[in-house]
């Protein structure tokens, strides 16, 4: 990630992943504002990043679906923002499904204000995380030259965030590119969130010794990527690689059942926990890991966190380990 410092906006910046971006970024030497309407996110996510650089870094709180320059300050110690990671999303699908025009408003609408707020800014890149959904059940591995087949309202949305990413590279020359993460786990990924993954939900269970239930018959395969290598991925799109809307997919290249998962998250803990299975969840996909080639073309990246000791680490933060990245 390594860059001459610049001023870096990153929407959602107090949420899971991005609260370890701002401290990657402030470990760079930039500086970073954050824009985020706490939904999700948390000041306690930002604790390390204020203790390391409280000059460098500031939280506003703000809403992606709405113009973003009104919300920012107008004069502006930092300077001119130069670059944007666009993390601020609705990551539920369940919930898109049960309030479509909900989703739409901070998942599509919310890239559209971050765009239009780049090109009126004239900013050097924007970063925007995609997602696996846009895929829906297709050939595997998943392969961004693939038809998008997405099942849910929240698919949909990502990948329209995409073209418009596209539309305002082509037409108003905002350098940016989308990044389709598939299923990113680590520290501060709360399990009692609505927003929550399901490794953050085994695990919590697994340490209460409660029941782990899958959706299904846990045949059902996904691609679990550390928080840590996503951050990397971040950092080098936002420095280098493609600039006109192109989409790059980050996950590790493997599957994993969750029948799989469970199990290895019960030796983890050394749990006495059950596992047990529950009706499948509409708009559920069934299948999903990425491939990974171009990623590695453009970028130079390959994820690098062992699944095993990713997993240790994240049930240790969750017992009262260390919650940031750097600290593992």
């Amino acid at each position: 990630m390594i860059a001459p410092p610049s001023h870096v906006l990153v929407t959602g910046g107090a949420g899971f992943i991005g609260s370890h971006l701002v401290e990657a970024l402030l470990r760079e030497g930039h500086h970073v504002t954050v824009l985020d309407d706490l939904s999700a996110g948390t000041r306690e996510n930002l604790a390390d990043a204020f203790a390391f650089a409280p000059d460098r870094v500031r939280l506003v709180i703000g809403d992606v679906r709405l113009a973003l320059a009104p919300q920012l300050p107008g004069d502006d110690a930092f300077g001119p923002v130069a670059r944007i990671v666009h993390l601020a999303a609705q990551v539920s699908v369940p919930a898109s499904i049960a309030a479509p025009l909900a989703d739409r408003a901070t998942n599509l609408d919310g890239a559209f204000h971050v765009l239009d707020f780049a090109r009126d800014q004239g900013v050097a890149k924007v970063v925007l995380a995609s997602s696996a959904a846009i895929y829906g059940d297709g050939a595997l591995p998943a392969d961004e030259a693939a038809l998008p087949d997405p099942e849910s309202p929240y698919g949909v949305h990502k990948i329209g965030a995409e073209h418009y990413a596209r539309f305002f590279a082509k037409v108003h020359g905002v350098p940016s590119v989308n990044l389709r993460f598939f299923n990113v786990y680590g520290p501060r990924q709360s399990p009692t969130s609505g927003y929550a993954g399901v490794i953050s939900i085994f695990i919590a269970g697994a340490v209460s010794g409660a029941p782990l239930v899958i959706f299904g018959d846990g045949a059902q395969t996904r691609d679990f990527i550390w928080v840590g290598d996503i951050v990397r991925a971040i950092g080098l799109s936002l420095f280098a690689g493609p600039t006109k809307g192109e989409a790059l997919n980050v996950g590790t290249g493997a599957a994993i059942t969750l029948n799989q998962l469970a199990e290895t998250i019960v030796r983890a803990t050394s749990s006495v926990s059950t596992i047990e299975h529950g009706p499948p969840r509409v708009g559920d996909i069934v299948h999903s890991y990425a491939a990974v080639h171009r990623v590695h073309k453009r970028l130079g990246f390959k994820a690098t966190m062992p699944s095993e000791r990713g997993l240790a680490l994240t049930a240790a933060w969750m017992q009262g380990g260390a919650s940031s990245i750097w600290d593992v």
